[in-house]
């Protein structure tokens, strides 16, 4: 049984996801080190929407205000039909209920500032390489290896290395990402190369929106600061490839030009003249993978984890991939430095799993509403004759639950009630007092 706080981690995996954790860790006074297999000088494309649960973790962290000069800020994503009358709306922020806009930002420009924040923090990570397999863990710690022949150890090992995880081989051999069916096609173009509808000028057309009609549905979404470039895309029911056919399809630019073009003539206008000005060197794919609903995020040791991707992929749909890693980062960064006899590794660890799964497989829910709102039309009307679920927004709070909850809190709490904090062990009502204490009073435009 382990009942003492780690006091080094080794994390595999210099995401989104890893970056957090290695800071959060910084936080909380324990020391890791990081391990990637790519190296800092690959660019990554795309963007991604970060939520005000997010945005108020990086806030937390120190680096809301760096970020949110970088991005495209917004409140709500509207949804219109084929006529282009709003039918409904989704708020992915909302500064007055929610304390924060949502913010559409580039990828790298968000790995640019976390990977600073580490660099500043002294935090170490090791590029270029593969992590091979877990040698062995008991009481003492955890011994693994890399391809090229090292080896480390850590007093935890923390898999965050995304929905292909290797080290979630160890957890789950058996554990397979399946596939949903669909496959997202995308394009970065500029905003002013849009047709807009008669009487509506650029100015007043409302972005992020999904138009939706008989192909299913069409989203577009600024993503830089001045919202001048605009991510276009759609979702296509597609079978699925291994690695080198999902990349025989990326590559083949004109014949996935052409796909994404299927059922131009159904579209309205603003739609044709986004497909009409796709540049080929921007389009993209992503296919929809999950990782099935794990037993457990951790080994029978307690000594290796897993999280973000790894333990939950989650469809983009409802914008909470990212936010959710973030989440699971921040609060598992909260509850080490809490281990005691009373409240051993495993056992902390079970809750932390419990509590976190219980929140995503509501998020999951969601997003399975907003992507059946995005279904081609005549499949839509079959889900509504079933009675399936399908997005319609009701009052205007009604994503507090996501967007507000304060997850730091929430694990605290669990920790107080199972033991009684003492100078020596876990500062429950410091960590809490502190965290309050660092809580933002007002938040930038």
């Amino acid at each position: 049984m382990i009942s003492t706080p780690p006091k080094h981690a080794a994390i595999i995996g210099a995401g989104l996801t890893g970056l957090t954790l290695a800071i959060s860790l910084h936080r909380q006074g324990i020391s890791c080190m990081i391990y990637e297999l790519r190296q800092p000088t690959v660019a990554t494309s795309g963007a991604l929407m970060l939520s005000p649960n997010a945005l108020r973790i990086l806030d937390t962290l120190g680096l809301y205000e760096r970020l949110y000069r970088q991005g495209y800020n917004f409140e709500t994503l509207e949804f219109k039909n084929h006529e282009q009358v709003t039918t409904d709306k989704y708020y992915l922020g909302e500064e007055k209920l929610y304390r924060y806009k949502a913010l559409r930002i580039y990828r790298q420009s968000l790995l640019t500032q976390l990977r600073a924040e580490v660099t500043k923090l002294e935090i170490p990570i090791t590029y270029g390489v593969k992590f091979s397999h877990v040698i062995s863990e008991d009481d003492n710690g955890v011994n693994f290896a890399f391809f090229d022949g090292i080896h480390a150890t850590a007093d935890i090992l923390v898999g965050a290395d995304g929905i292909h995880s290797t080290v979630r081989k160890y957890i789950g051999p058996d554990v397979v990402p399946r596939y949903s069916g669909f496959v997202a096609i995308t394009c970065a173009l500029q905003r002013n190369k849009l047709t807009y509808p008669a009487n509506v000028s650029a100015k007043d057309y409302p972005m992020p929106v999904a138009i939706h009609g008989k192909n299913g549905a069409f989203v577009m979404a600024p993503q830089n600061t001045d919202g001048s470039e605009v991510l276009a895309g759609t979702q296509r029911a597609y079978p699925e490839q291994d690695r080198a056919g999902w990349d025989a399809l990326l590559g083949d630019r004109k014949s996935l030009l052409q796909l994404f073009r299927q059922g131009y003539e159904s579209w309205p206008t603003i739609v044709q003249s986004a497909l009409d000005n796709v540049p080929l060197d921007t389009l993209a794919i992503w296919p929809y993978y999950v990782v099935p609903r794990l037993e457990s995020w951790f080994s029978t040791n307690s000594r290796v984890i897993i999280l973000g991707d790894a333990a939950h992929a989650i469809p983009p749909t409802a914008g909470q991939g990212a936010s959710q890693g973030f989440e699971d980062a921040f609060t598992l960064a909260a509850l080490l430095p809490c281990i005691t006899t009373k409240l051993p590794l495993d056992k902390a660890l079970t809750e932390w799993k419990n509590m976190r799964q219980q929140r995503i497989d509501k998020v999951i829910k969601l997003t399975m509403q907003l992507n059946n709102a995005r279904l081609p039309e005549a499949e839509r009307e079959k889900l509504a004759a079933s009675g399936a679920d399908v997005w319609q927004s009701g009052d205007s709070g009604e994503l507090g639950w996501l967007y507000n909850a304060d997850v730091e809190k929430e694990v605290l709490a669990y920790v107080k009630a199972e033991t009684k904090p003492s100078p020596h062990t876990c500062p429950i009502d410091w960590l809490m007092s502190k965290m309050s204490a660092t809580k933002p009073e007002t938040v930038a435009p």
